[in-house]
């Protein structure tokens, strides 16, 4: 089962406990030999889940956006070594090809919902982030998606 992650960055102390539960809790309802985690490794949600999915014993890919990058990490970005190493863990690197030479340019959106068999959001469910778009091309595509948004956590600023 290919499960790719989306979600919203800079979320605070006790959304993080919160979704970190609840994500522990979906990846391992999942057989780890048929696991797959596919997302792009942003901090929070998307490092949070390639963590889970490696501890439960299933394997990551990530995708990496066209807009420049050395030994998959994107030019002008410091990755934490914790990142690094998710990185290094991943059984595939999908890096993305520039838009002028056919490829998806950083539309990273479409290429994750075109390569995975289900979704899942952390998302506060409010319109025009990137999880909303991220989940409404994956509703659009077929896709089954869970929403992950405990009670009591608390939606990113704005």
């Amino acid at each position: 089962m290919r499960v790719g992650i989306t979600g919203h960055e800079a979320l605070s102390d006790l959304t993080e406990m919160l979704v970190r539960g609840r994500m522990w809790q979906l990846v391992t309802s999942y057989g780890s030999y048929q696991l797959v985690g596919v997302g792009c490794l942003r901090p929070g949600p998307e490092t949070w889940f390639a963590q889970a999915v490696l501890e439960h014993g299933g394997r990551i890919e990530v995708i990496v956006p066209a807009g420049g990058h050395r030994r998959g990490v994107p030019a002008g970005e410091d990755w934490p070594a914790a990142r690094r190493r998710l990185l290094d863990l991943a059984g595939a690197v999908h890096r993305l090809a520039p838009g002028p030479t056919g490829g998806r340019g950083d539309d990273t959106c479409h290429a994750l919902v075109g390569t995975v068999d289900e979704l899942i959001a952390v998302w506060d469910g409010r319109p025009g982030s990137e999880p909303a778009r991220v989940v409404e091309a994956a509703r659009r595509a077929g896709l089954y998606v869970q929403v992950v948004w405990p009670d009591g956590c608390e939606s990113p600023a704005a």
